[in-house]
């Protein structure tokens, strides 16, 4: 009889805990189902107002609220209407005007006996950039001296011999060759005086080496233009001659200086020869220089796909120095008016978008991403992406940016 009732022990405890899961299952499905409406209602709570799928909007999600304290640091405008110029700019350096530079050779050899000038002297037309002693010059004048000489002697055998003629001492013959020979001194001596005259000398130091019968090999250089001396290759004692690279001195008219800018090939079409420019400098902050295109080069770099572009630009005061870096502007066509923001108003993000922050309650700010075009007295063309009279933040973007990271994290 003992083995019935363990059995039915058994079947009673197997009874009671399959009323207990029961119970346990029941009592879960009942509070799941009380859950249900609290997490929909926070759910709710942080979806966008007016988004029924509790899903934030993109808005939001680039929304920044600031405290009045925060508000200090932002300064709002509307968007306003401007003038763009259509422009392209390139950058380059300063030049000598090589077509203004002129090469200063002796015109005759020698060795130069004193230097008048340095690199960086500013020099006029005329003056002495060196002397040379040149043995052609002292042949020259000793030719003069003995044109002189010969002049003065038939001329005073001429008048000896008219005087004996009226006396008949003398033939008819005689008389005519003496007024030969007097001419032809004449002539001689014209031709030596030319010859001197082209070593510089003039008609009073011409005059001066006859009267006095004294050569002077000294042959005075003087600079043929007024300019800045550029270039010197010379040196007391040294034997130069004509044409004998390289030239003693060089001097450049600076009233005019070279801009050399390459461009883009990209960029190249735009450009036309006597296109007006405008150069600006960073040696003369706010000054701008007005120049103009002469030069497109003829072929594209090879190794870096540029074009050359040379123009001449005007420096009356002699301010611009060779190598100096520059920039240059060039207008393409008339301005065009367009939407613009402060250039403070507008953040390069991370990934390389430009993005600007809009408000309409001057509290909350959203930011929005637009496309940026030319870039004009410190405003910032926006081509696309606001409209005409919205409120941005011109001054304080980065701040909203940064404090929009801070909020994500």
């Amino acid at each position: 009889m003992a083995l019935p009732v363990t059995n039915s022990r058994a079947a009673v405890m197997l009874m009671g805990v399959a009323v207990a899961v029961m119970l346990l299952a029941y009592g879960g499905w009942r509070w799941s189902g009380a859950a249900r409406p609290d997490l929909a209602t926070a759910a709710n709570a942080n979806a966008a107002p007016g988004d029924a799928s509790g899903v934030p909007a993109a808005r939001e999600r680039d929304s920044v609220d600031l405290s009045d304290a925060q508000l200090a640091y932002v300064k709002v405008e509307p968007v306003e209407e401007r003038d763009f110029p259509v422009e392209k700019e390139a950058v380059g350096s300063i030049d000598f005007d090589e077509d203004m530079a002129v090469q200063v050779f002796t015109p005759y050899q020698g060795r130069i006996i004193a230097l008048y000038a340095a690199v960086g002297d500013d020099v006029k037309k005329g003056q002495t950039l060196f002397t040379i002693d040149s043995p052609d010059l002292l042949q020259a004048e000793s030719t003069l001296i003995a044109a002189a000489g010969v002049r003065e002697f038939t001329t005073r055998n001429l008048a000896r011999l008219r005087e004996l003629y009226k006396t008949l001492a003398i033939s008819q013959r005689e008389l005519d060759q003496a007024t030969s020979d007097q001419q032809t001194a004449e002539g001689n001596l014209r031709a030596a005086r030319d010859a001197v005259r082209l070593f510089g000398k003039t008609e009073a130091e011409i005059d001066r080496i006859i009267a006095e019968r004294s050569a002077d090999p000294t042959l005075v250089v003087p600079s043929p233009i007024s300019g800045r001396v550029t270039a010197r290759n010379a040196a007391p004692g040294l034997f130069v001659q004509p044409a004998n690279a390289p030239a003693p001195f060089t001097v450049a008219d600076i009233d005019t200086m070279w801009m050399l800018a390459e461009v883009a090939e990209a960029d190249s079409p735009a450009f036309r020869v006597g296109q007006e420019v405008r150069v600006t400098l960073a040696a003369f902050p706010g000054r701008v220089f007005d120049g103009k295109i002469t030069t497109i080069g003829a072929s594209v770099d090879a190794n870096t796909r540029r074009v050359m572009v040379r123009s001449v630009i005007s420096d009356p005061q002699h301010e611009l120095r060779s190598g100096m870096f520059a920039n240059f502007v060039i207008r393409l066509g008339p301005p065009v008016r367009s939407p613009g923001v402060p250039a403070d108003g507008v953040v390069r993000e991370g990934d390389g978008t430009m993005t600007v922050w809009i408000t309409a309650d001057r509290r909350r700010f959203t930011r929005r991403t637009v496309k940026i075009g030319a870039q004009h007295d410190g405003y910032r063309q926006i081509v696309e992406g606001v409209q005409l009279g919205e409120l941005t933040a011109t001054e304080g973007a980065l701040f909203l940016s940064n404090a929009l990271a801070t909020a994500s994290q």
